[in-house]
């Protein structure tokens, strides 16, 4: 596997990450922890050395399941977790949004012990509390990397400025935002113009457009009430059947380079830039070794520019999140 580093760190990671949210959290096909347990490894075996979980997954869950995963890798492997929201210690979820310090430090020391580890490789925000001074959060992160909890700051999907200010107090490793040839706001709304000019990596997740870039979906959505993705604009059924036609960019590309459309939409992710490493996510080890081998597709400046014309001719129907949930991004 190749690998990457995220901005001037010196944080090398898998070209190729693997996000975890999705083996038991957020939709209908869950694996039981000891499948979860083998399908990490099974990534871990094959070079991916870049992990990313939360404490919200589950809750609690999912970060129990990626520790004891890769215990046995610990010395090789990069995890990545997030803080940011209210979580009773029954693992009841408000979804209510609380960055302030005594509840970073409560979130540390609880994704500490759920992960086994004595740090935290990069803890990212999950989203920006507009409650509680950027200033503040990055200086409570600073405080528990001096004190040797934490090894890197990451912020996920913060406005441009406040990615900025939050940077003067420590240095931000990793900007995860939502990333895709059908997501593709960090391009136009100043974050690829932040990370370029204060060095900081890109992890782009849903790079496969939460399942849709892959092209085995159909253009009539059939998702379970436990699937996340049955609340969003982007998959009600007319917007499926308009958007499908970037699928179909990605299928032509796909078939002359004698690759999956899930394959494409990674290598166009990967060849945006030198500093973005996505974080795919699957239940299913087909596709995950589908999604790795994206790592060696190079695409021509003659396929990008294709791609381009092609995608840019397409309106995207429908928002990534619900009302809610696009309020609470990009601040």
């Amino acid at each position: 596997m190749k690998t990457r580093t995220l901005g001037t760190s010196g944080l090398t990671v898998s070209a190729i990450g693997f996000g975890c949210m999705g083996i038991d959290f957020g939709y209908s096909h869950k694996l039981t922890k000891e499948d979860g347990i083998t399908l990490i490894r099974q990534a871990a075996d094959r070079g991916v050395t870049f992990f990313d979980t939360a404490e919200v997954y589950g809750p609690f869950s999912n970060e129990i399941m990626v520790g004891e995963a890769l215990a046995p890798y610990r010395d090789t492997v990069v995890i990545a977790t997030k803080f940011g929201f209210n979580i009773q210690p029954d693992g009841v979820l408000s979804m209510e949004l609380n960055s302030r310090p005594e509840k970073i430090r409560q979130a540390c020391e609880g994704s500490l012990k759920r992960l086994g580890v004595e740090v935290i490789d990069l803890l990212y925000q999950h989203r920006v509390d507009p409650n509680v001074p950027i200033e503040d959060v990055a200086g409570t992160v600073k405080d528990l990397i001096a004190e040797g909890k934490v090894k890197h700051f990451g912020m996920s999907e913060p406005g441009a400025e406040t990615l900025r200010r939050a940077h003067t107090v420590q240095p931000v490793t990793a900007v995860q935002n939502e990333y895709s040839l059908w997501t593709r706001g960090p391009e136009t709304n100043g974050i690829f113009d932040a990370c370029e000019e204060l060095d900081i990596g890109l992890v782009p997740y849903s790079p496969l457009g939460k399942g849709f870039l892959t092209g085995t979906m159909t253009k009539t959505a059939d998702l379970g009430d436990a699937d996340f993705r049955a609340t969003l604009p982007r998959f009600t059924d007319d917007a499926m059947a308009k958007n499908y036609a970037l699928v179909e960019v990605l299928k032509s590309i796909g078939d002359r380079k004698n690759a999956t459309p899930a394959q494409i939409a990674l290598a166009w992710n990967i060849a945006q830039k030198p500093w973005i490493v996505p974080i795919p996510g699957t239940t299913k080890l087909h596709r995950l070794e589908e999604s790795l081998a994206a790592a060696d597709i190079n695409l021509s400046a003659a396929d990008l520019a294709e791609i381009e014309t092609a995608a840019g001719a397409i309106a995207i129907e429908g928002e990534r999140y619900t009302p809610a949930g696009m309020a609470a991004v990009g601040r």
